[in-house]
């Protein structure tokens, strides 16, 4: 298997998993899903900090806390990208517990769009005559929704905006993405714990206070957290973008799958027109992201005969 194809398996391994999520999740819905979040923050910097320990990391992960230490702007960066992830996760548990799984879809179908606009915004990045029309379908679609509900989709617009935001603020930001995920769980871990000493007084919690399989489930949601993470970060390093931009549609089409055939959430006339139209923008913007991609990869190949 050379490194393109492990590239592919690896990346289907963390776009397979994101998508079965809603799945997981749903085994928790008799959980607060404040719960949920505090524990897979906690469990999440308990599995990684133990991974980093045995594959001999340590020592990296000290280095790379004395660098955040020293440079204020990253550490800040890496503090904020901790409080939109977290924020992000906490809409998705709620979302997925309270029959909005596709909702949840459409937002990470949008997501890539979102982010170049991001782009276009904050560092005046110039977005193609096909990237505009992408995102001007997008916006199609979601009005067509927020027209006929008389609501904009919210839940899809904060899914796709916080992690959006995510993105650009980790995108100066050079960590390995399992200590990376260490470090932006331990920003958090001070909160969580905050929080679970709050439950605990109150008798409001669930951890140790419902079943074995609860129990289980609350722990395992660390598991499912990092894994993920360190396979697309593999993934990610072995494929060019164009390959990645195609892979990552598999998440929020698995999750529509789920919320329509297993969850039976309503999927009307007006959603399907609306997911058409963000299908269209997909398509558009994925085409011309291939073709961007080929065309600086034909530049780089004269620039080298040159």
């Amino acid at each position: 298997m050379n490194g393109e194809q492990k590239g592919i398996l690896y990346s289907f391994v963390a776009y397979g998993i994101w998508g079965l999520f809603p799945l997981f999740w749903k085994l928790l819905e008799h959980v607060n899903s404040m719960e949920i979040l505090v524990s897979r923050m906690i469990w999440s910097f308990i599995f990684t900090s133990i991974f980093i320990l045995l594959i001999g990391q340590r020592k990296l992960l000290i280095e790379d806390l004395k660098s955040l230490w020293k440079e204020k702007k990253m550490f800040f960066s890496l503090a904020g990208a901790s409080c939109v992830i977290t924020f992000n996760w906490y809409i998705y548990i709620w979302a997925v517990n309270n029959g909005h799984v596709i909702d949840t879809s459409l937002g990470y179908y949008i997501n890539p769009i979102i982010t170049v606009l991001c782009g276009m915004i904050l560092f005046k990045e110039k977005l193609t005559k096909a990237q505009m029309l992408a995102v001007i379908v997008a916006l199609i679609g979601v009005l067509i929704m927020a027209i006929s509900y008389g609501e904009i989709p919210w839940i899809s617009l904060l899914l796709a905006g916080s992690f959006a935001i995510y993105g650009v603020l980790k995108k100066k930001i050079t960590l390995d993405a399992t200590r990376g995920l260490a470090i932006e769980t331990l920003f958090i871990l001070p909160f969580a714990l905050v929080y679970y000493i709050y439950i605990m007084t109150t008798d409001n919690m669930s951890f140790l206070q419902v079943n074995w399989t609860t129990d289980l489930l609350l722990i395992l949601a660390g598991v499912v957290t990092a894994f993920p993470l360190v396979m697309f970060a593999k993934g990610a390093r072995l494929l060019p973008q164009s390959i990645m931009g195609f892979i990552q549609y598999v998440a929020p089409t698995l999750v529509l799958i789920i919320g329509v055939v297993l969850f039976h959430e309503p999927f009307t006339k007006v959603e399907l027109a609306s997911f058409c139209f963000i299908w269209l923008a997909v398509a558009i913007f994925s085409t011309s992201m291939i073709i961007e991609t080929r065309k600086k990869h034909l530049q780089e190949q004269k620039t080298a005969e040159v």
